[in-house]
């Protein structure tokens, strides 16, 4: 008779509606899925972080965010089994004493964005923070890193932390913002802390009137969906290894659950890559009229827009206006407007099994016709073949080897 794990009841302390802690937890799921563990997991049903009582709890063993000082105290004496994940410190004695802790790599993650945007030729860099706090000491290390790269390579850090967002002071924040922005050289690249601090810094530059990515380009920590979707310009992301995280703490336990001591292990986790999307394709053009075309164009270009339109948003006409991009892009301002559309079509079609003539309508084609004779002129295939190779590479599965390979666990 096949005999079943020992079953342990586990608390998983995170804050579900953030992408990071989402992140983690998949990699715990992936964990079980993956091994003969048997949990019976506990998570607030609303996914919110709720502490009062846990010190009660009967279970077994704890995986908790450490970010959140308020974890750190409710869990300073418990008995339990836990184990940490949160960010990493540039000071060791930063870390909880006597917990094994997963972190993410802060400095590799700031360094990742740094080298993207130098190779995006950008000279000047800035960082988008947030105000100084415990609650904010992921971002405090972040900001450190920032500067520590900066100073490194000789170049004068501008850092800037502004207000925490909340709706009385929504509107005092993004003023501050603006009024930064302009203060700034351009061109130049923003990294800000997160993704949520991104997409503020996104609508600052829309409503100051200021180029994106031409004037600045912007990236972000986290890589999520939810930021992307509230942008007109797709905002680029650095993905943090949070799946992974996951895994590994989850692995962690599992040893402690089985009697290994793990006191003060510490495991850093590198970024899993970069999400390069439109708001870092800086192209370093001369003339400020294809700068601000580009710029209108990539926000509406999917809204049908024609050449007029555009060389009215510059302020010059269309013969003006078509000289400068055929000197600088060797192509018409219809071809820049043609190319964000069939960008955005692409970018629909590989990630979802939508309806040909609904893409096409909203990318800004005046028929599905249409949009399908761009695709066999530009890229030698209709719509619907793109989306099926689109599915069929998505499907293609990841050798066990490489995820060995890649995987921290000790």
């Amino acid at each position: 008779m096949l005999k079943m794990p020992t079953a342990h009841r586990i608390a998983l302390l995170f804050n579900g509606n953030k992408i990071y802690d989402r992140e983690i937890i998949a990699g715990i799921a992936a964990y079980l899925h993956t091994t003969r563990v048997s949990w019976d997991l506990y998570l607030e049903e609303d996914f919110r972080l709720r502490l009062p009582g846990i010190e009660r709890w009967r279970g077994d063993g704890i995986i908790a965010d450490f970010d959140d000082p308020a974890v750190c105290r409710a869990l300073a004496r418990s008995a339990l089994p836990v184990v940490a994940v949160g960010g990493s410190y540039r000071d060791g004695a930063d870390y909880p004493a006597r917990v094994p802790y997963v972190a993410t790599d802060n400095f590799k993650l700031i360094k990742l964005a740094y080298e993207h945007l130098i190779e995006a030729g950008l000279t000047r860099f800035a960082c988008f923070s947030l105000p100084e706090a415990d609650v904010n000491r992921w971002a405090q290390e972040r900001e450190k890193a920032f500067c520590s790269l900066l100073r490194r390579d000789r170049i004068e850090p501008l850092v800037y932390r502004g207000l925490s967002t909340s709706a009385p002071s929504w509107d005092e924040a993004v003023e501050q913002q603006v009024e930064w922005l302009h203060s700034l050289p351009k061109p130049i690249g923003i990294i800000a802390v997160s993704d949520a601090r991104a997409r503020q810094l996104l609508q600052a530059c829309m409503r100051a009137g200021i180029a994106v990515p031409g004037q600045v380009a912007l990236i972000g920590i986290d890589n999520d969906p939810l930021a992307r979707m509230l942008t007109r310009i797709p905002l680029s992301s650095v993905i943090q290894g949070a799946q992974e995280m996951g895994r590994t703490a989850a692995h962690l336990l599992h040893r402690m659950l089985n009697g290994a001591r793990l006191d003060g292990t510490r495991i850093l986790v590198p970024p899993a890559g970069l999400n390069v999307l439109a708001s870092t394709r800086h192209e370093p053009f001369q003339h400020p009229h294809v700068m601000q075309a580009r710029h209108f164009i990539r926000q509406y270009a999917c809204q049908g827009i024609k050449t007029e339109q555009v060389a009215d948003y510059v302020g010059v006409s269309r013969s003006s206006l078509e000289s400068h991009f055929r000197r600088e892009l060797g192509r018409s301002v219809h071809d820049e407007i043609l190319r964000f559309k069939l960008d955005a079509a692409k970018a629909i079609l590989a990630r979802e099994p939508g309806n040909i003539a609904d893409i096409a309508v909203g990318c800004g084609f005046t028929t599905v016709q249409y949009m399908h004779a761009v695709f066999k002129r530009e890229l030698g295939c209709t719509p619907r073949e793109y989306q099926e190779r689109a599915a069929q590479a998505a499907a293609i599965p990841v050798p066990a080897a490489a995820v060995a390979a890649a995987s921290p666990l000790p």
